[in-house]
């Protein structure tokens, strides 16, 4: 098939999205498929397209949510450029910007189109609002969401059963909605990946050597609800004095956080590391000793993930969105409250057998979510939507040209 991933972030730009797109680019191309990708630049008057790995992007204006960049709704700049790429089937990866240019040149062509809804735009409304008119702006993005949604894709993916109940019991969604975890690439995190002299190097670079390290990474943001491990790190180091909170990423809380660390005179054992290379991020994960989450914004929590295929243990609060992916005391440790919190990280540090049986059941919990399955089940939604479409019969022809050129190169039999 040929593929074309639109969305309004992808690398060099590090977060969930941006990821997920990449990872599912290169997994699609492993099966065979040819996948272009419709992204945005860091430019405001740039355009740039890589041949080689079919990369387009147009000029985009930050929005300071994510690193995602608005962009004009339909450049015709690139119009025939990307008709010329001839699609089957358009993946859109974004409500607004290139997802819109992405229904509407999905229309005009009459291209089947998939998309997939990555971000809870709800707990994203203080960015525009400020914190005021939370309830017409919470109204606002229900009608966009399921306007886009609903009216123009043929197929919705979700990540996970919280966003799938958000769309059929409040946005009372009619179509077909696929259950579908965005898988990692696995490869990136496992232990082997990494040299002991690498990892060994980055906690002396930290100062987090021979000490129990709690791992964070993703956007450094009031969502996050990084507050909660801040605050009670504070209690942990009571108990056991070297411990330390090691918080990877960049975002528009980071100064505040790194301001209150600096009062308290914590900041041997909080660190902030800032924005770490995409490439690098397994070497984070190699370097401490579990990974925690308080954040209850998330659609599916990718680092969650990571982190088990890392083979490191993970503590998230009780979020249904991570009790998909996390069974408590098997593949992973849940915490509701504070004393929960405590306790379970104080069992990690003293329980080295419950450590090493978290450890083995969450390598296996990672491997169901490798890129190669995400991709399977990806192509699944793919093909529904060209057939509800009727739109066989472009792959059908390229099908019969590849096997008449076979017949005539003597690779196959004719009848």
């Amino acid at each position: 098939m040929k593929i074309g991933l639109f969305s309004d972030t992808y690398p060099p730009f590090i977060n969930g999205v941006s990821t997920s797109v990449l990872m599912l680019k290169r997994a699609l191309e492993k099966k065979g498929h040819e996948v272009y990708v419709v992204s945005v630049n860091d430019n405001l008057l740039s355009y740039s397209y890589d041949e080689e790995n079919k990369i387009l992007k147009m000029p985009g204006i930050p929005t300071g949510i994510y690193d995602y960049r608005l962009t004009s709704i339909y450049p015709i700049r690139i119009i025939n450029k990307v008709r010329k790429w001839d699609l089957d089937v358009i993946h859109s990866h974004t409500e607004f910007g290139v997802g819109t240019f992405a229904r509407l040149f999905a229309k005009q062509f009459d291209i089947p189109l998939v998309h997939t809804y990555h971000t809870m735009y709800e707990d994203y409304i203080h960015y525009i609002t400020g914190n005021y008119f939370k309830k017409p702006g919470t109204k606002l993005v229900e009608y966009l969401t399921n306007f886009y949604c609903d009216k123009t894709a043929d197929e919705l993916i979700v990540p996970s059963l919280k966003t799938y109940r958000l769309f059929k019991e409040k946005y009372k969604y009619t179509k077909n909605i696929h259950i579908v975890p965005t898988g990692i690439e696995i490869d990136r995190f496992i232990p082997k990946k990494y040299k002991q002299s690498e990892i060994d190097e980055l906690k002396e670079e930290l100062n987090i050597k021979d000490k129990f390290t709690l791992l964070f990474v993703g956007r450094i943001a009031k969502e996050k609800n990084i507050d909660f491990l801040l605050k009670n790190h504070s209690k942990l180091i009571k108990k056991y004095p070297s411990i330390v909170l090691l918080i990877v990423g960049d975002g528009p809380e980071l100064e505040k956080y790194k301001k209150e660390v600096i009062k308290k005179k914590l900041e041997n054992n909080i660190i902030f590391t800032g924005r770490v290379l995409f490439e690098k991020i397994g070497l984070y994960y190699q370097s401490c000793d579990a990974f925690v989450t308080a954040s209850l914004s998330e659609t599916q929590g990718l680092t969650v993930i990571e982190a088990m295929a890392a083979q490191k243990p993970v503590l998230c609060i009780d979020d249904e969105n991570f009790k998909t992916v996390i069974k408590d005391m098997e593949n992973g440790l849940i915490f509701k409250n504070v004393k929960q919190y405590f306790e379970k990280v104080s069992l990690l540090i003293e329980n080295e057998e419950l450590y090493n049986q978290i450890v083995e059941n969450g390598k296996v919990t990672a491997i169901e979510y490798s890129s190669r399955v995400f991709a399977t089940r990806v192509i699944d939604v793919y093909k529904q939507a060209i057939i509800k479409k009727g739109k066989t019969k472009g792959i059908m022809k390229r099908i019969i040209k590849e096997i008449k050129k076979g017949i005539k190169n003597g690779k196959i039999n004719s009848i």
